[in-house]
């Protein structure tokens, strides 16, 4: 039997490959169908099962287009209505693989068809369990990301029952395989292993600790992240179905001229400038927002800017594709097309570009007492009870798309976040709803404890 995880960084999300005597399932997958192809090709190995814990709301499956070319059939488990051809499985039912099975295990809690997957070996010994968003390592599935009409503490109750009686239940040395690591907003604080133990999480996961179910509930549904804009959006295309990633990239993937591209974004499409936040304030196209592919690019194009957006991509050369591909996961689907040539193809125009000042560490003391800078921490909440620089108008950038009508456009901002990523990305949405003095710290507060510590405060608790 052979199990390997598939992790994305940039949605925190883990798919699984599981082979046994030459047929393999794969859970959760992200939605290129063809590394998964790859990997059972070479494998020698047939797709049977693609297995889908729930209907996802940070990414849209492959699960579509990865049956469509293998064969396999999509299984859901108890309370799935998909809008297209899946089997539903029971509760308690067994999928052959190979010698090997998988037990269906419905815990409903963080959505109401939310199951696991139990893997038995070859001798019928329960092995590991798949607990999709379930279950994580540290936390538990959070219950408010969009299933019918449920409140969340209803929701809540019903992952407290499914943990209690399926979970728990379980035998401590079963390897637990997540959907999710840290970072991803599915969770309230996920840690940062990739697979953990049953045993470890009845020990060490405050909410298996919790005993009273009152107490759970009060537990899981407090204290929750902001749910981004694009997971309503993606669990409805999950759950009613999508155009193949293949058409996705033959319409989006078109090479733009300086002047066609110019044309398209006069005619209402918004620039997204993929390139890292140094380059980007160097010079970039008017309107543009910088998000880079260096980080946590999906979820902050979702959490920023609506689905249905057309969009114009500058990229580095070789990277228009990797773009497109990391907008479709997470259901954006339309853009136009991208430079040709990049960003030197518009500087040898002559067009006029805007450009966004960065300041290192040392020099903010100078600009917030003699050049007038007030401050914009972008940081979220828990970063800034650690430290902030004294002052600081806090809105985590999660919260910028519906609180920056607060700030004052005449006021000069010099903006910071732990390391300039997100820094940059304010600042270049401010500077797209007419903010005409945005700045950006260089390496963020990092760089202002390690060069000008006064200005900041310790331990805001």
């Amino acid at each position: 039997m052979y199990i390997q995880q598939i992790y994305t960084n940039c949605l925190a999300h883990a798919a699984y490959y599981i082979e046994a005597g030459g047929e393999a399932a794969v859970i959760d997958p992200l939605r290129d169908p063809e590394p998964y192809i790859k990997l059972a090709n070479e494998r020698g190995a047939t797709i049977k099962y693609v297995l889908e814990t729930h209907f996802h709301a940070d990414f849209v499956s492959g699960h579509l287009d990865l049956a469509n070319k293998t064969g396999a059939t999509i299984v859901f488990g108890p309370g799935a209505t998909p809008d297209y051809k899946v089997y539903v499985a029971d509760d308690g039912e067994l999928l052959h693989l190979g010698k090997a099975a998988i037990e269906i295990l419905h815990t409903p809690g963080h959505t109401i068809e939310s199951t696991c997957y139990l893997l038995l070996n070859e001798h019928g010994n329960k092995e590991a369990v798949f607990t999709g968003d379930t279950l994580f390592v540290g936390d538990v599935g959070r219950p408010d990301l969009l299933s019918g009409n449920l409140p969340k503490e209803t929701l809540a109750g019903m992952l407290y029952e499914s943990l209690r009686n399926k979970i728990k239940t379980l035998q401590d040395n079963i390897v637990v395989y997540p959907g999710h690591g840290a970072g991803s907003a599915c969770g309230k604080n996920i840690g940062t292993s990739s697979y953990t133990t049953i045993g470890e999480q009845k020990s060490g996961n405050y909410a298996m600790l919790i005993e009273d179910k009152d107490a759970f509930i009060e537990a899981v549904t407090t204290d929750l992240p902001m749910i981004p804009g694009y997971f309503f959006t993606d669990a409805v295309i999950n759950r009613k179905g999508y155009t193949s990633f293949d058409d996705v990239l033959t319409a989006s993937l078109k090479p733009l001229s300086v002047a066609a591209f110019k044309t398209l974004q006069s005619d209402g499409a918004l620039v997204l400038d993929t390139r890292n936040p140094m380059e980007f304030a160097a010079g970039f196209i008017t309107g543009a927002i910088n998000i880079g592919l260096n980080g946590d690019f999906a979820v902050w194009v979702g959490t920023l800017i609506e689905a249905a957006t057309p969009l114009l991509l500058v990229t580095d050369a070789g990277k228009e594709k990797e773009a497109i591909e990391r907008l479709a996961r997470i259901g954006f689907e339309n853009v136009q097309g991208y430079l040709d040539g990049g960003m030197n193809s518009f500087f040898a125009t002559n067009e006029a570009y805007d450009k966004i000042m960065t300041f290192t560490g040392a020099e903010c003391t100078a600009l917030l007492e003699i050049e007038n800078y007030d401050l914009l921490d972008v940081r979220n909440r828990r970063e800034v009870l650690k430290h902030r620089m004294t002052g600081a108008t806090h809105i985590a950038l999660n919260m910028l798309k519906s609180k920056y009508e607060t700030l004052d456009k005449n006021k000069k901002w010099l903006i910071y976040c732990a390391g300039g990523y997100r820094s940059m990305i304010a600042a270049s949405f401010l500077k797209s709803c007419g903010f005409h003095f945005v700045a950006s710290v260089e390496g963020g507060i990092k760089e202002v404890l390690a060069q000008a510590p006064e200005l900041v405060e310790m331990d805001m608790e």
